[in-house]
């Protein structure tokens, strides 16, 4: 199977094929280019994202809602909750699973592009899995196509462990958490 990288890749290449037929003059009427952040702005994002093991054998769709605050230009805070519903077709039932993460991220300022990196650390629970702490790097990109709205790709790789001492013996069975949404900064 591919890298799991290439999943972002192929995600970043689709919205740069995209992008243009969004594009928009930067020329605001208040005077600011599109994806202009300053300290304090909220953002707002909403995504589909897909989990899948090292292997790319298992895979399972979410919902995923993010909402963070700019601690300055290029640092925001925040708090994330995915929500999956999977259907059981053996037990003829649907489960639910979710995980609530509070991350880190940093954002780099290229106009309209804004590639990121991060961490996240949280909590996965659910009917279908074993309740547990994790953790774990993220990067992904924005593009703004209105001064406040912008399409975003990510990728986490989110390790399990129950404790502090678990965390280095756990993080090579790590899971890529990737997915692609629109975003809203107010």
């Amino acid at each position: 199977m591919k890298h799991p990288f290439s999943v972002l890749i192929i995600s970043i290449a689709s919205i740069c094929v995209v992008s243009p037929a969004f594009a928009v003059d930067s020329e605001q009427d208040d005077g600011q280019r599109p994806g202009h952040i300053g300290k304090g702005t909220n953002e707002f994002i909403l995504s589909g994202a897909g989990t899948s093991d090292k292997k790319f054998d298992n895979n399972i769709f979410n919902l995923n809602l993010a909402y963070g605050q700019y601690l300055t230009e290029e640092n925001m805070l925040g708090v994330r909750q995915s929500v999956s519903a999977n259907n059981n077709q053996e037990a003829d039932e649907t489960d639910f699973n979710g995980s609530t993460r509070v991350f880190y991220d940093y954002q780099f300022d290229m106009d309209n592009w804004k590639p990121f990196v991060g961490v996240s650390i949280g909590y996965i629970y659910g009917e279908t899995l074993e309740e547990s702490w994790i953790a774990g790097p993220e990067l992904g990109i924005k593009y703004y196509v209105f001064q406040n709205t912008f399409i975003a790709a990510q990728l986490e790789y989110q390790f399990l462990f129950d404790d502090a001492d678990d965390a280095d013996d756990q993080f090579e069975d790590g899971v890529y958490i990737y997915s692609l949404g629109t975003g809203f900064n107010f």
